[in-house]
């Protein structure tokens, strides 16, 4: 394959995934969520895993620390997320899910998956297994480790 083949590949695949997020964050607003997709992967990522630290954290949603500061600046203002004195550590703290938290990802979870619905269509059980093998063999080409 030509270095032209790859580029061309490299960008179907950035054009993809940005339009998925435009799209999701489209939704998002017109749903009223008063959440980002950004916003909501701190949330769904925090329901799924308990508290934990910023650092856990940034390395499961794939975020700076910086920018998941921010993120997590705006949760709390919202009374979504808290932060909390770490128990062993306690120049540390772990982020928690509020009870408005776990309510606001109980009442989103139904609404965003079938936004995420939406890109699936026309595909079947085949086109999933191949996509998958083909985006785990490029993330581990990269150095990724895939934890499934």
């Amino acid at each position: 394959m030509t270095q032209e083949q790859f580029a061309k590949y490299s960008f179907l695949l950035d054009r993809t995934a940005r339009k998925v997020k435009q799209y999701a964050q489209q939704q998002f607003k017109q749903g009223n969520f008063d959440v980002t997709v950004d916003q909501w992967i701190v949330l769904k990522n925090l329901s799924e895993g308990g508290a934990m630290s910023q650092t856990e954290l940034a390395n499961l949603v794939f975020k700076d620390h910086p920018t998941l500061t921010r993120i997590i600046d705006l949760l709390v203002k919202k009374g979504y997320v808290e932060r909390l004195p770490h128990p062993q550590d306690r120049r540390s703290f772990q982020l928690h899910l509020t009870d408005s938290g776990v309510s606001k990802v109980t009442s989103l979870r139904p609404k965003i998956l079938q936004i995420r619905e939406k890109a699936w269509e026309n595909l079947d059980e085949h086109d999933f297994e191949e996509f998958k093998r083909i985006l785990n063999t490029i993330y581990q080409n990269l150095g990724g480790t895939l934890l499934e």
